[in-house]
């Protein structure tokens, strides 16, 4: 599946609670496992424009091509996630493409008409939610390739690998 030439890496949904989620996901689906990262820090955090902190934790498990992440949002701040699903629901939010030019891929979406819903700084990859809700109902995240969201993505692929199915193993917490 491909999103301005480039290929769709990742399916993402708001959740309430991750660890019943990913429990979900593998019942239903056999996913697993989960990495989790916990209470994400990051650099320069912006929604609509304006500095903004969000507490929010994800959990990201590979599903054959696709990763499945799951996303809970901790506090009521305004954020590009309660933008499309609101407190106390659970939905699709953004699918996620990578790309090695950042700065063409936004200007991209914004020649189309799209706003950057929220932006900011993972480590030391730059991304953006792209709000596209009301074409797709749902954003685009574009995420910058780099070597450490290749090897953390790696990471999660190997983990997918090698797991044995466990449910007692289903969530692994990351640093």
């Amino acid at each position: 599946m491909m999103v301005l030439g480039r290929s769709i890496i990742q399916f993402s949904w708001i959740v309430e609670d991750l660890e019943k989620a990913a429990q979900r996901w593998h019942a239903t689906c056999g996913v697993g496992p989960f990495l989790v990262n916990r209470h994400i820090a990051i650099t320069d955090p912006r929604h609509r424009g304006r500095p903004q902190v969000t507490d929010f934790s994800t959990a990201i498990a590979q599903a054959g091509l696709v990763q499945i992440e799951l996303v809970q949002q901790h506090d009521d701040s305004p954020s590009a996630y309660r933008d499309t699903v609101p407190a106390g629901r659970e939905a699709l939010h953004h699918i996620a493409v990578l790309t090695e030019d950042f700065d063409a891929t936004v200007a991209c979406y914004a020649a189309k008409g799209y706003e950057v819903a929220s932006d900011g700084i993972f480590g030391a990859v730059r991304f953006c939610y792209i709000d596209t809700s009301a074409a797709l109902g749902h954003m685009v995240e574009v995420l910058e390739d780099k070597p450490m969201i290749q090897r953390f993505f790696g990471a999660i692929r190997r983990a997918a690998e090698k797991w044995d199915g466990n449910s007692e193993t289903l969530l692994r917490e990351l640093g």
